[in-house]
């Protein structure tokens, strides 16, 4: 494999794993045409009856000291990719947890055939995350099958997406789904749905990309200023986000939707066993190689 493609294929991973996270942009499912009047946003019969911001809001709470879920996603973004993915995330102390990342379609399930695998292992831990790759990158890697991203690298690596990447990679957690609902300022109760068997309140809003990376990051005025000029060449103008709430007011089902410039991208996710033991453990050190020098590498390769 050529270095460049490597190299490619490292930066694809970085926006992959982060698109499989529990934040993930897109997904297949839809809104539904159920009409709004016909439920409450809570609970059972004779509760009170809550706006769906106050309905929200509660779920935002209640999803985000359940502390970990199991997660079972399905993504799409164009030709560029299709993938599922499916695993256990915590997030009481920092985004943990293992995901099983499988590509179905696109140029990166091309791109991972090259290198010997469809399929990969993330780990996630607090200070970075780890893909496990095929026996073909490994060849080009000394042995190691592993590649390590350092949050504190893609600021560098990759600038004001960077910065935002690692600003959503530690913050992540899916409660941030019910944020960016709340932050659109249009949010809707379609009305009450079964998701797999479970009663859900169904809730629907559309959301403006770059207002949103304003109001859901910590980074500064001039990252978000240059964060807004790479959406637009990217073609991200707005999302649709659909939400289900269970009557433990804990999220059980996200879609979202949008364009970019690689065409439509789509996200479903379902969170289910919510308080389940996660656990992630670093990598042998022998067996993994730091992007950050595979990057430098590969640029000493092309200039000489």
């Amino acid at each position: 494999m050529k270095c460049t493609t490597l190299r490619r294929a490292g930066l694809s991973i970085v926006a992959a794993v982060l698109l499989t996270g529990v934040t993930a942009c897109g997904g297949s499912g839809g809104s539904g045409d159920s009409d709004s009047s016909g439920s409450s946003g809570k609970g059972g019969e004779g509760s009170p009856r809550l706006s769906p911001v106050a309905a929200l809001r509660t779920a935002e709470k209640s999803t985000d000291g359940a502390d970990s879920a199991k997660v079972e996603s399905t993504t799409t973004m164009g030709s560029v990719m299709s993938m599922t993915a499916d695993g256990a995330l915590g997030w009481g102390d920092g985004l943990t947890g293992t995901l099983t990342i499988t590509y179905t379609g696109g140029t990166m399930a091309d791109t991972m055939r090259q290198m010997g695998t469809t399929s990969m292992e993330a780990r996630y831990l607090p200070d970075a995350y780890y893909a496990r790759m095929g026996d073909s990158f490994a060849e080009q890697a000394g042995g190691r099958h592993w590649i390590r991203y350092a949050y504190d690298d893609l600021e560098s690596l990759g600038g004001s997406s960077g910065a935002y990447l690692k600003d959503q990679m530690q913050n992540t957690t899916p409660n941030q789904s019910v944020k960016l609902l709340l932050a659109s300022g249009d949010v809707r109760e379609v009305g009450e749905e079964k998701v797999r068997g479970q009663r859900t309140t169904h809730y629907s809003g559309t959301v403006e990309v770059a207002d949103l990376a304003e109001k859901n990051s910590s980074l500064s005025q001039s990252q978000l200023d240059e964060l807004r000029k790479t959406l637009e060449q990217a073609g991200v103008t707005t999302e649709t986000v659909d939400i289900w709430v269970d009557d433990r007011d804990l999220l059980v089902k996200k879609v979202e939707k949008g364009e970019t410039t690689a065409g439509a991208y789509s996200q479903t996710a379902y969170y289910t066993d919510y308080g389940t033991e996660v656990s992630a453990e670093v990598p042998p050190a022998s067996d993994t190689a730091d992007f950050s020098e595979l990057v430098k590498q590969q640029g000493a390769g092309a200039g000489s």
